[in-house]
Order: structure tokens, then C-alpha cells, then sequence
């Protein structure tokens, strides 16, 4: 049976669509809660090529929410052990580990290779450069994020609303390092892997040309209620 069958029967998917996916290359930055699951679905539904970037490696206090990581792999580099996993679920696609901290810097020569960066980082100074920086060269940056038990996620396109714009910060930052780190913070688990499923469903919709991105929109869900509200931003 085609694999991919199921993405296939979807109307708004088909042949079409699913080629477009097997087409696409989209760069994960960041291998934690976010980036672990995102890059997950990305490799089931066939992205063609799907690269990897994380400067970190794996620890115990990870694995409350970073579910593609086991006891087995701490002290191993997340890229790394990501892309393993990556290529284990789909040995049809390529995948690329990027053992780097995403800077301006580096970023114009990664995203040569790439179509859409999934921002997966954990602090604001990083999403606030990704959401600038990506655009600027021409790509679209799916951003997403957790405060506590709210997930957060909106799409930025060239010309199209900013990270500022939606929070009103500007966080003086040119690389993707960390500033407020999830053990001060907290996470909730859960709330991670939905926003993550959720970045993943908009990539996926880019590649794809299935219903609309979330361009000058914000989704918010907060998992303590489970209520959802979109908010138009333009």
C-alpha cells in the first residue's frame, strides 16, 4: 500500500498536493518539545527534505515533554539524535542534522536549501530574530510557541504581520540562543506537542496549497479549558 494513501485521499491533498510534500524542504530550528514532534510529522507525511538545526543535547529533565528522546540517548546531540529518528520512521526522504546555533550569521546559507522554517525555539529574543530574519530572505517562518498551558502559534510571510507586531517586543537577540529557559518558565507537556502538531499542520498546508496559513493570524489554546480562539491580525 502507498504510504501515503491517507494524505492522498484528503480532496484537498491529493496526488498533487502530496507530490508538492515530497517536493518540500522545510529547516526545524530547535529539537525540543516543539522541534522533536513537528519534525516527526513533517518526516511521516513526506517531506522530501527536512533539516535539523539544534546546538543542545539531550537531558533527563527533557523527556517530560521532548517524546522522540529516550534515557538511552542523554548527553547526545538533539540534532543528531532527531535525524536518526527521522530517518528510521521514513527512509524515503533525506534529512540533515544542522549541529549549529542559528544565527544571522548562517541563517542566508541554510535556508538555501529550504522552502519553510518551522521555528521550534523556546525563547522570545529567538522567535522575534527568526520571524524577522526568515522573511526577509524570501521564506516563510511557521512560528510556535507555549506560555505555561497556552499554545500560540501564527505563520509570518514576507510583507506580512511580525513577531513585534503581534507582541510588541523586540527582544535584542541575532541568534537563536536562550533567554528565559522552560526549567524557570515551566511547560505543560501536552501543550507542547499540540502546538507542535499544530506548526506541522502549517507547514504541511504551505507545501501542500491546502486551506490557508495563518497570515496575520494568531492562534491561541489554552489547554486548561481547551478553549481556541484565531485572531485576525491584519
Amino acid at each position: 500500500m502507498d504510504r501515503y494513501a491517507r494524505n492522498k485521499a484528503l480532496p484537498e491533498i491529493g496526488d498533487s498536493g502530496q507530490n508538492a510534500i515530497s517536493d518540500g524542504r522545510v529547516l526545524v530550528v530547535g529539537a525540543g518539545a516543539l522541534g522533536s514532534v513537528c519534525a516527526m510529522y513533517l518526516a511521516g507525511a513526506g517531506v522530501g527534505e527536512i533539516g535539523v538545526a539544534d546546538f543542545d543535547t539531550v537531558d533527563i529533565s527533557n523527556l517530560q515533554r521532548q517524546v522522540a528522546y529516550t534515557e538511552d540517548d542523554a548527553g547526545l546531540p538533539k540534532a543528531e539524535v532527531l535525524c536518526r529518528r527521522l530517518q528510521q520512521l521514513n527512509s524515503q526522504i533525506h534529512v540533515s542534522a544542522h549541529r549549529c546555533l542559528v544565527s544571522s550569521r548562517n541563517l542566508a546559507e541554510l535556508l538555501e536549501n529550504y522552502d519553510v522554517v518551522a521555528d521550534c525555539t523556546d525563547n522570545p529574543a529567538s522567535k522575534h530574530f527568526l520571524a524577522t530574519a526568515v522573511p526577509a530572505l524570501g521564506k516563510m517562518c511557521v512560528t510556535a510557541g507555549i506560555d505555561g498551558f497556552v499554545v500560540q502559534v501564527a505563520t509570518t510571510a514576507p510583507g506580512a504581520t511580525t513577531f513585534a507586531d503581534i507582541f510588541g517586543v523586540e527582544p535584542p537577540s541575532e541568534s537563536c540562543g536562550t533567554m528565559m529557559p522552560c526549567a524557570q518558565a515551566g511547560v505543560f507537556g501536552p501543550a507542547a506537542g499540540m502546538a507542535a502538531t499544530a506548526q506541522a499542520a502549517e507547514a504541511l498546508k504551505i507545501l501542500s496549497g491546502a486551506g490557508k496559513p495563518l497570515i496575520n493570524k494568531l492562534l491561541r489554546i489554552n489547554t486548561l479549558d481547551m478553549s481556541a480562539v484565531t485572531l485576525d491580525l491584519s
